[in-house]
């Protein structure tokens, strides 16, 4: 349920590349991937069981990917109501490690009408504490 008190931003008022607000999430935790595993019902051993990730090549687990993508779509919900999101679309570019520290950026990229209703064309990223980007991709807000 959304929250009633939340209310669009004044479309009138936004620029393009102005910035929505920034999530910043703490460092992933080996408990934060396995309540993750709990609540999505992905409970692939890469992401929980560190000897079958190293089997698998890697020196740790990984975080999921849909993780990544819930992040960047929380920061969409803390500036907009669910119902204004039209569309949400993500690439997965780089693997998130346990410490890996996220935050997710988006910027105005494009303002337009679709059959009468302004919308707006936001730009996401993902990017861990290095800076290395891990999910890009963009979202389409509608303001009606």
């Amino acid at each position: 349920m959304e929250d009633p008190s939340m209310h669009l931003p004044d479309y009138a008022a936004i620029e393009l590349d102005d910035e929505i607000p920034l999530l910043e999430m703490p460092p992933l935790t080996r408990q934060i991937l396995a309540i993750y595993c709990g609540a999505s019902g992905d409970h692939n051993p890469i992401h929980v069981d560190i000897d079958f990730a190293r089997e698998s090549g890697l020196d740790d687990v990984i975080a999921h990917g849909m993780l990544i993508m819930a992040y960047m779509g929380r920061a969409l919900t803390n500036w907009v109501p669910q119902g204004a999101i039209r569309s949400f679309d993500t690439r997965f570019q780089a693997m998130t490690r346990i410490g890996d520290a996220i935050t997710v950026r988006g910027r105005i990229a494009e303002k337009f009408d679709d059959a009468g209703t302004p919308c707006v064309r936001v730009e996401l990223t993902a990017t861990d504490q290095r800076g290395d980007v891990k999910t890009a991709g963009g979202a389409v807000i509608a303001f009606a």
